[in-house]
């Protein structure tokens, strides 16, 4: 009788799973290996970049393990597209199909369809794409009791920029600083378009708001009032403060147009209000701030005279530094916010191509 129960025991013992490989996903696929070909699900890139108005495909194709078929043919193939939040909790639909039936949500409704190139081909095609779309996607496709999924993110062409109100910095709540950049052409900028940015050069001592609530500033040259001289460049995070009562500045990010952006040529100088109904008269609006360093960024737009924009600021974009017009560095240099009713300047149009 005790050999028997020493039997059983190394037994139990044997079929114990190592510990080192314990995890969920590893007897889900032992699960599914016992049952027939494992589903796999492959991005063939993990990082997509496209832009403003263009169109793009997501890569998202599945296999099994010991097959060359897309499928078993014993189970409905479903397919399911959503956005990753930044808390990694939430997904957002996007689009779901299965047969014959597909579904878009929200704002990607019209946007969104399969590109369907093969039997295992579960690529997303998403047309006319809008700076919300930026993030990360999930692929998930389900086969009876078998799923796999995969990550593709999709990148912006674009610019990020610092901005605060007429009122000064540190005047925007974590909602009116998302008002704030969808007035000014733009959306909040992520962390990592941000931690782009730096590495591209942008230098900002002001802390600004980010799309996942987190307050943080870009520094290229350590100096006394940004952290100290003796800190290592970087982006400086202030952490996540309340989305209501905290108040700082915020980073937008924009991308190309489809428009024409302009220095109105005018005889006279205008008041804020002469501006706008300039360029109402021309067959366009008065320019927005993510214009301008589109603009500036992504077309080298150079002009050193001062115009208004339609935040009631003045700025003006120099990609070729020279003497009286930014001699240090190519730049949207800002000019501030002055009286709409007695200072004149030049002003900035844009037109949108239909």
């Amino acid at each position: 009788m005790k050999s028997l129960l020493f039997l059983v025991l190394i037994s139990v013992c044997w079929a114990e799973p190592h510990p080192g490989n314990s995890s969920l996903e590893h007897e889900r696929i032992v699960h599914i290996q016992e049952n027939g070909p494992r589903l796999l699900v492959v991005a063939e890139q993990a990082k997509i970049f496209s832009h403003r108005g263009g169109n793009v495909t997501l890569p998202c194709k599945f296999y099994h393990e010991h097959t060359s078929t897309g499928g078993s043919g014993t189970h409905k193939i479903r397919v399911k597209w959503t956005k990753l939040t930044y808390d990694y909790l939430k997904e957002v639909d996007v689009f779901v199909a299965m047969g014959h039936h597909r579904k878009s949500y929200g704002s990607y409704q019209g946007r969104v369809s399969l590109r369907e190139s093969s039997e295992n081909d579960a690529s997303l095609v998403i047309t006319n794409i809008m700076l919300e779309d930026y993030g990360r996607y999930k692929c998930e496709v389900i086969e009876g009791l078998e799923d796999d999924t995969a990550v593709v993110t999709l990148n912006l062409e674009g610019v990020v920029f610092p901005y605060s109100p007429r009122l000064g910095r540190y005047n925007l709540n974590f909602h009116e600083a998302q008002r704030a950049c969808a007035e000014q052409d733009s959306v909040m900028a992520s962390f990592d378009q941000l931690y782009d940015a730096w590495r591209s050069g942008l230098d900002w001592c002001n802390a600004g708001w980010l799309s996942d609530g987190s307050v943080q500033y870009p520094i290229t040259k350590p100096r006394e009032p940004c952290g100290g001289r003796n800190t290592v460049p970087g982006v400086r995070n202030y952490g996540f403060w309340d989305k209501e009562k905290s108040r700082y500045d915020v980073f937008c990010f924009t991308s190309n147009f489809n428009g024409r952006f302009y220095y109105l040529i005018h005889p006279t100088k205008l008041t804020y209000d002469e501006a706008v109904q300039a360029c109402l008269k021309d067959g366009s609006q008065i320019a927005k701030v993510g214009q301008i360093f589109a603009a500036w960024k992504l077309l080298g737009y150079d002009r050193c005279d001062a115009g208004w924009l339609a935040d009631g600021s003045v700025r003006y974009p120099i990609s070729r530094p020279r003497k009286r017009c930014s001699p240090s560095e190519a730049a949207v240099r800002f000019v501030g916010f002055p009286d709409k009713k007695h200072k004149l300047y030049g002003v900035y149009c844009f037109r949108a191509y239909n």
